[in-house]
């Protein structure tokens, strides 16, 4: 049995301003990434379900880099995604309206490759740089 990591964050923008930066290529090339040395200079997201969605996921100096991607298996406009990884392992990101800011709420299944705290980290980084993307455009 896999074990589920539950990150979230909480943005100060509209809801459709969230969504749109999380589910649009052009703004995902230039959040999704853990720190400044890596980057995705390219992506692709077929937004309903059965759609498929990459992130070519590379370092700046261009020694590593991986394909992430995945199948989306339900979606709710401004509210839910949930998807498959291409690895099999299952994650959800749900967009709440909370007042003025949105909550970001993602869950992944673990891989064995890495801790469950690298991997929590790793994709913490990831949203806290989502959040500060998004919250940037509303300026």
């Amino acid at each position: 049995m896999k074990t589920t990591i539950t990150i979230e964050t909480s943005i100060s923008a509209p809801l459709e301003l969230v969504w749109d930066c999380w589910t649009l290529p052009k703004h995902i090339t230039q959040w999704n990434a853990a720190s400044d040395d890596w980057h995705t200079p390219t992506a692709t997201n077929d937004l309903r379900v059965g759609g498929r969605f990459t992130s070519r996921m590379e370092s700046r100096d261009g020694k590593f880099g991986f394909d992430f991607w995945g199948i989306h298996d339900e979606v709710q406009l401004n509210s839910l995604i949930k998807s498959t990884m291409g690895d099999g392992r299952k994650m959800e990101v749900r967009f709440t309206q909370e007042g003025s800011q949105v909550k970001v709420v993602e869950s992944f299944e673990t891989e064995d490759e890495n801790s469950i705290e690298l991997q929590k980290q790793g994709w913490q980084a990831i949203l806290d740089r989502f959040k500060g993307y998004v919250e940037s455009k509303g300026k």
